[in-house]
């Protein structure tokens, strides 16, 4: 075989083998999260995050990311300062800011919303303000540590997304038990 026989090959292969590495389990600090098949398996690139999905929304542009975060037992603050920190990446919309405790198949869940324009970026760096977006997250309660999964994208697709967001939460840690 040829060498451009085997770069042909080579370049055809690889997106099947890519697409075959997307899991449809996945753990983050002890709790094993399922992928529903139409939210996309991102790779990630930072030692922060465990995990990245995109849920789809009407168009590619109007996609949301969820990420996955662990730190360990005390790692990153607790509760209330990652839920304001999470809180202070958006403005506009006063009184949309919710922080709901609650219990999800027994575990302390607390969820996190707001909406309005989120400022984009990684901490410390040059935001991007982006507007008509929304925040839903879960700090799940661990003996590890914390579990963090934040949903941000356009508002229809986060609150569209929200049953689905919850149920995911609930098969997730009811499988932990």
């Amino acid at each position: 075989m040829s060498l451009r026989h085997l770069f042909i090959a080579f370049v055809l292969t690889v997106p099947v083998l890519s697409r075959a590495e997307d899991p449809s389990t996945f753990p983050v600090g002890g709790v094993t999260f399922t992928r529903p098949a139409d939210w996309k398996w991102v790779a990630v690139n930072s030692p922060m995050r465990k995990a990245q999905l995109q849920v789809p929304g009407t168009d590619a542009a109007k996609s949301a990311d969820i990420t996955f975060f662990h730190f360990g037992e005390g790692g990153a603050g607790g509760i209330e300062a990652n839920a304001q920190r999470w809180l202070k990446q958006f403005t506009g919309k006063a009184g949309a800011e919710k922080i709901e405790p609650q219990e999800i198949a027994g575990v302390k869940v607390t969820l996190v919303s707001t909406e309005g324009t989120f400022s984009s970026g990684m901490p410390g760096g040059e935001a991007k303000p982006m507007e008509n977006h929304a925040l839903l997250g879960a700090m799940i309660d661990n003996p590890g540590g914390l579990v963090f999964v934040k949903m941000t994208g356009p508002i229809e697709t986060v609150k569209g997304t929200r049953e689905k967001f919850i149920e995911f939460l609930k098969t997730a840690i009811s499988a932990k038990k």
